[in-house]
């Protein structure tokens, strides 16, 4: 890789980071090709990045944003973790590493708040942003639904009633 290619590369992985909400540091020792884009699958169907990464590139790269204090965790075998929703990326990333020994988790960021492993950990157990939609759309058509029951029970008593005169006479 030329010294071009190199500075394409901190400029993209500083965009990203700049953009991103959360970046989880993990340390990748052994995993094979396969296990990788497994990973990467996972965390691409859950709106997150796995990106691994040269440690020097990455120290570069977190010059002026906000993650400038995870500068420490860039030893040995790195990867980052990126996303814009905190909680699929934290559970991605721990439920892989809790299925495979070779992922470990190293610790991470949240905006300017530093996060440790049992941050993360915590975090991934936290319900995701699409879930908590859920919930919230469930909250609001709940008393939609109650009060469609309650308009139509007087009209099914009604027909009850009328039923039962009708079947008397």
């Amino acid at each position: 890789m030329n010294r071009t290619e190199k500075e394409v590369l901190v400029g993209e992985l500083n965009r990203t980071l700049s953009e991103t909400a959360i970046v989880v540091v993990t340390r990748q020792s052994g995993l094979t090709v396969a296990e990788v884009s497994d990973l990467r699958a996972k965390m691409r169907t859950a709106g997150a990045r796995y990106k691994v990464t040269k440690n020097r590139l990455a120290r570069l790269a977190l010059k002026g944003t906000q993650y400038e204090q995870l500068d420490a965790l860039f030893t040995g075998p790195t990867a980052i973790s990126t996303a814009a929703d905190p909680v699929a990326v934290a559970k991605v990333a721990v439920d892989f590493a809790k299925a495979n020994d070779k992922l470990t988790i190293v610790g991470g960021a949240f905006g300017d708040q530093m996060l440790d492993v049992d941050s993360i950990k915590n975090l991934a157990t936290l319900p995701s942003l699409d879930e908590l939609r859920g919930k919230i759309v469930g909250l609001l058509q709940a008393p939609a639904t109650k009060l469609a029951g309650v308009i139509q029970a007087p009209a099914a008593q009604l027909a009850r009633v009328l039923n039962a005169k009708a079947q008397q006479g």
